[in-house]
């Protein structure tokens, strides 16, 4: 039950960050898309340090490794025909023409909150340390998403609180993700490690696909140097977790 305890702790804490948008309407839209960057930078790194140095390491001392390939590759795949079919995809500007419709994002956004669930359980019902490296590698790339997301939804025509509110709705099916998870776990075998492989193709298909390209729209020299360091900043971080804990 402890592990059940801390998926919820985890996924609850995960959810308020659904209300990180309300903060960034007094901020400066030149000085946003700086912080966003960074944000982004440090996603991007902290999802490719989680899927390479944490996630496939771990499935594959329990499992075949062959299998283990298959499976990431599987969710890469999975991921990709969550975008095309939903047109889900992580924005990280209020103005995003891939959400043709901002309905269409929230249920886009909601399976892919109700996937994390699944993955933090996963982690937790392996060992708390690799529960606590999951979450963060996923708080790291939610707070970025957040921002779009709120953005995509005020541009969308929605006012500020309903946006604030179907936010937060969205963010809660985390939750929900989490305690399936850990009902799953306890009754399909070899569940968390297929699962965790299943992230790691996820995380790195986001990191790949939608952060990654973002770092290399900037031109600038010292603008990119700096967002590259703090890629690797991120890798190097999860690098750090993995040896303390």
């Amino acid at each position: 039950m402890i592990e059940l305890a801390y998926i919820l702790i985890s996924t609850i804490m995960i959810t308020f960050i659904a209300f990180i948008g309300i903060f960034t309407l007094s901020i400066n839209e030149n000085i946003l898309k700086k912080i966003v960057l960074v944000l982004v930078s440090l996603s991007a790194g902290a999802l490719m340090g989680g899927a390479f140095l944490h996630l496939i390491p771990e499935s594959i001392e329990v499992a075949s490794g062959s299998n283990i390939f298959i499976i990431v590759l599987i969710g890469f795949i999975i991921f990709f025909i969550i975008e095309k079919i939903l047109h889900w995809r992580h924005c990280h500007d209020g103005k995003c023409d891939v959400h043709t419709f901002h309905y269409m994002n929230l249920i886009g956004d909601s399976i892919h909150n109700f996937i994390d669930g699944l993955i933090i359980a996963a982690g937790f019902m392996v060992s708390i340390p690799l529960g606590f490296t999951t979450t963060i590698a996923i708080v790291a790339h939610e707070i970025p998403q957040e921002i779009g997301d709120f953005g995509v939804l005020i541009y969308g025509g929605f006012e500020k609180k309903k946006a604030l509110i179907l936010n937060f709705l969205v963010a809660f099916t985390i939750v929900i993700g989490g305690f399936v998870g850990y009902l799953l776990s306890n009754i399909i075998e070899n569940y968390v490690y297929i699962l965790l492989s299943f992230a790691a193709g996820g995380f790195i298909y986001i990191a790949a696909t939608d952060l990654i390209p973002e770092i290399k729209k900037e031109v600038d020299i010292r603008k990119s140097t700096f967002t590259m360091l703090i890629f690797i900043l991120g890798i190097v971080f999860m690098w750090i977790i993995k040896i303390i804990l």
